[in-house]
């Protein structure tokens, strides 16, 4: 089968990043193959977030790359490529849409999709991705502590197809991922830049159990999250390191 064709629907699994680990230990499949479920037992997140999801009613996909032309120094701008397909992909039906640094795509203030990346590295590049998404389509009513989820049902109110969503969403990652290969990661900078949530506007963030103000001015090539506080200070932080106060 080509590249960028193959998807594996299942009905419940613990993981899709998970499962399809475990599927490429045994064989190598095309790129831009896809594991969908309609339900996930225990859905991951970034460290050790979980994702929730009723049955049947959202996106829950893994996706496959094979980025070997990556340096590992620069696989955050594969979060971007992907981060920036998710939202081609929703601009087509809404508005206010922007990506909440490292993994999250916002509508709002609401959270509408995640991402979680794991790499396996060859070298000094990357070898293989599995990308894992996890996207509110269809839900009305969820039920977790998570603080501001928000499907696009609730959105636009409309029901979309799972099947017919997945194909659209993996279109649109494509399109960024060639630029990707095509080495045009300023042009990719650039786009990422536009879409971040609370770009070059003061607001409150957490970090070591304190509350400052202070506005977003950049990613660096690390993926680090670079911003200046109300007195002028620049500070930059990794994964995990600040939270921002909605």
């Amino acid at each position: 089968m080509e590249s960028w064709q193959k998807i594996i629907k299942l009905s419940s699994i613990n993981s899709t990043n998970n499962y399809f680990s475990d599927l490429l230990k045994k064989s190598k499949y095309p790129e831009g193959s896809i594991i969908s479920t309609l339900f996930q037992s225990s859905g991951k997140g970034l460290g050790n977030n979980t994702w929730e999801s009723e049955k049947g009613k959202n996106l829950l996909f893994s996706l496959v790359l094979y980025p070997d032309f990556l340096p590992v120094d620069k696989n955050f701008l594969l979060s971007k490529v992907v981060s920036l397909g998710i939202v081609n992909y929703i601009q087509a039906k809404t508005n206010y849409i922007k990506i909440k640094w490292p993994n999250d795509i916002y509508y709002q203030n609401k959270k509408l999709a995640g991402i979680l990346i794991e790499n396996i590295i060859k070298g000094s590049n990357i070898n293989q991705s599995i990308i894992g998404i996890g996207f509110n389509l269809n839900q009305t009513t969820f039920l977790s502590d998570a603080p501001n989820p928000v499907s696009l049902n609730q959105i636009t109110k409309k029901t979309y197809s799972i099947d017919q969503e997945i194909v659209k969403i993996r279109s649109n990652i494509r399109f960024f991922y060639d630029k990707l290969k095509a080495g045009k990661f300023e042009e990719i900078n650039a786009e990422y830049i536009k879409c971040l949530y609370r770009y070059n506007e003061f607001h409150n963030y957490s970090s070591n159990n304190k509350i400052f103000k202070a506005k977003i001015t950049g990613i660096n090539e690390f993926g680090h999250l670079q911003i200046l506080t109300e007195d002028q200070e620049k500070k930059e932080f990794d994964f995990k390191e600040v939270e921002f106060v909605i």
